[in-house]
């Protein structure tokens, strides 16, 4: 098996092969497609300790180490 990764412009639904690699293709019974597309809008999450720091989870009690791993309780 031979592996060839490239990014190729999509041009009216089509992949367009970029010309150094269209021979590796030739002569290619079948070939196997993994398309990944690259968002361009960046998608913005809050950071989870940004909002752990807003929003605080309140506790009663504390506990020590052996409670926090003791599995009876």
């Amino acid at each position: 098996m031979i592996i060839v990764e490239f990014q190729a412009k999509v041009e009216n639904g089509e992949i367009v092969i970029p010309d150094e690699h269209k021979q590796e293709i030739v002569g290619a019974n079948t070939v196997k497609i993994t398309v990944v597309k690259q968002s361009t809008k960046q998608i913005s999450r809050p950071d989870f300790m940004d909002e752990l720091a807003k929003n605080p989870i309140k506790i009663d009690q504390f506990l020590t180490r052996n409670e926090s791993h003791d599995r009876n309780i």
